[in-house]
């Protein structure tokens, strides 16, 4: 999905605090974890800019489905392990005190199973008392069906207008992210085609309660958009 924007990542997300993000992390595992280890798993890691900040804290490893994005995480923290794994599937050797899921990735779940497998599989890999912290996507009251958005950055040798529709299905948010990219060497059209599941706070926390957690749900969270810390009994 992400191999031809992927090297220009970050610099359309520059609007993120991933520093700001890490540290509230931090705090609520300081704050509930119980296990005593330091072990965490960051699941759908990107370009690994969350686990820059959080590898000072944690001994921290990195999950991606994307190669291209991964390529991008090693080359920033090298020092890191990394899996090339999909959330629904992944198993791993080691298991984990901490696994966090965020920037909404969980969406890519678009179906009730995906979804319960994917919280399934990272439950699984918690050590008794571990934390499992979740940022959601889009609620689907919050959700805006025939609306169009548009960003635009304009550094000196790069140019990128990045416009989409959104439409939904049942339970689905749908919408392409068109990219005009420009660099002094060429200009190039790119779209990425999203799909997201909307999911309910209810739904989410079925999932959790389903793969034997015990949750809670922070309307704020991260970004505005909710978290959900769930532990492993």
């Amino acid at each position: 999905m992400f191999a031809q924007t992927a090297r220009y990542y970050d610099r359309i997300y520059a609007f993120k605090d991933y520093a700001a993000e890490a540290a509230k992390v931090v705090a609520i595992v300081e704050a509930e974890l119980q296990t005593g280890g330091r072990r965490l798993l960051d699941v759908a890691c990107g370009t690994g800019l969350h686990l820059e900040h959080l590898k000072a804290h944690f001994d921290a490893e990195g999950l991606d489905l994307s190669p291209d994005l991964l390529a991008i995480a090693r080359e920033r923290s090298p020092e890191l392990t990394y899996h090339a794994a999909d959330m629904q599937t992944f198993e791993l050797e080691t298991r984990y005190d901490v696994i966090t899921c965020l920037f909404s990735s969980i969406g890519y779940m678009t179906t009730h199973d995906d979804l319960h497998r994917a919280i399934g599989r990272m439950a699984d890999h918690l050590v008794p008392g571990g934390l499992l912290i979740i940022e959601p996507w889009i609620t689907p009251d919050a959700w805006m069906p025939n609306s169009v958005h548009g960003m635009f950055i304009d550094d000196p040798e790069l140019k990128i207008a990045r416009i989409n529709s959104s439409a939904v299905e049942g339970h689905v948010s749908i919408f392409d992210l068109h990219h005009l990219i420009g660099t002094p060497e060429k200009t190039e059209h790119v779209v990425e085609h999203h799909e997201l599941g909307l999911y309910t706070v209810e739904e989410m926390t079925e999932a959790f309660i389903a793969a034997g957690l015990d949750v809670r749900h922070d309307p704020e969270g991260l970004t505005g958009r909710g978290l959900y810390v769930a532990r492993k009994p």
